[in-house]
């Protein structure tokens, strides 16, 4: 631009500076896709414009990246998936940003030269234009309030394991063998607990470890009456719900976790991304497919599969036609591998009733795969 200040000595430093100043605010002004760097105290920003030219290139804290963000025009931001990473995405969407995550696999390959926290933004930026970028939806504050509960839950179960097989293993020191699996050491440890063959110091500290177990029996039974309660006041969650193999935990996990199930083209993909679907590696036109993936979300993963195997058991008393299509699946390749058939057929029906809204109908269920 122009100087309007007189022509005197100094004025040409008044003038360069104007000159920045201002060439700075515009370009900021242009600025149409950011990468961030998402961390806990330094956050990387990388902002371009529409023909691809670096303008924003800094570090800030979370506060004052905000701030930036609120001064900038709608843009596209990048994220990529982590702690926080929703929480950003929600409050920059409420700014007017497009704001999207994406999968840090996915970002590695638009990364140039070595790994920093500037590089990261950077290839962020460029990652989240691409057509092809396959995105995460982004959840609410209610749907990770409600994921919060099966974390919390999944943890009590896990604590509530080790100490049965700790009691277990400690019993063993003395000879007493148990059965494996949580009924059938409740019917059993008091007896084992109380031999002879136990001394006073052991009996007392084995009596200590049980009560720790029933104070965990308690608290998941209650995080367990909170998802039914969140399941009774959602009519998504009950009509998954209906859905043989898929109760009330597993239908409030996947609603809590997915989202927007139109993300995803069909049932296939949503399978895919649960990792129920087989490791492909062909060429040359012939495919050769092996193992399920196993990618994506496990937790989800875990409670299709149970509750296929479950869904399996009772089948075998029954004769309707999807009971008929599991028991000629098991018989032609094992009850472990139906399990997974099983998980990836519930997973795809899932995926119609959120995607579609459409009612369960038991009929289509027992198209074979």
């Amino acid at each position: 631009m122009d100087c309007l200040y007189p022509s005197v000595a100094g004025s040409a430093n008044v003038e360069v500076r104007v000159f920045n100043i201002t060439s700075r605010e515009a370009a900021m002004e242009e600025i149409t896709t950011v990468g961030i760097d998402l961390a806990k105290n330094i956050i990387s920003v990388h902002g371009v414009t529409a023909q691809g030219k670096t303008v924003l290139r800094k570090s800030l804290s979370p506060a004052r990246l905000l701030e930036l963000m609120a001064k900038l025009p709608p843009c596209l931001v990048g994220m990529e998936a982590c702690s926080g990473a929703h929480e950003m995405a929600r409050r920059l969407r409420a700014m007017g940003h497009d704001a999207r995550i994406m999968a840090p696999k996915f970002v590695i390959p638009y990364r140039k030269n070595q790994k920093n926290d500037g590089n990261d933004a950077e290839a962020i930026c460029e990652a989240v234009g691409r057509p092809n970028m396959r995105f995460v939806c982004i959840k609410s504050a209610e749907q990770q309030a409600v994921l919060v509960i099966h974390r919390v839950r999944a943890e009590l179960s896990a604590a509530r394991t080790g100490l049965i097989n700790q009691v277990r293993g400690l019993l063993a020191e003395f000879g007493l063998a148990m059965a494996t699996g949580r009924y059938k050491f409740r019917h059993q440890v008091h007896d084992a607990i109380e031999d002879a063959r136990v001394p006073v110091l052991a009996r007392d500290i084995l009596h200590e470890v049980l009560a720790r177990i029933r104070a965990l029996d308690q608290d998941i039974l209650a995080c367990d009456r909170r998802i039914e309660a969140q399941v009774r006041a959602s009519e998504l969650m009950q009509r998954i719900s209906a859905v043989c193999g898929v109760g009330s935990l597993t239908a409030s996990a996947i609603v809590a976790s997915v989202g927007d199930a139109k993300l995803f083209k069909n049932g296939r993909q949503f399978a895919a991304w649960l990792g129920l679907v087989p490791r492909q590696y062909s060429t040359g036109g012939k495919p050769v497919l092996g193992r399920i993936t196993k990618h994506g979300d496990a937790y989800l993963r875990t409670l299709l599969v149970h509750g296929a195997r479950s869904a399996l058991i009772r089948m075998a008393r029954r004769n309707d036609p999807l009971a008929l299509w599991a028991a000629a699946l098991t018989a032609r390749r094992g009850f472990k591998r139906a399990c997974v058939a099983m998980a990836a057929k519930n997973a795809r029906v899932v995926w119609a009733l959120l995607a579609k809204g459409e009612p369960l109908r038991l009929q289509q269920m027992a198209v074979a795969a």
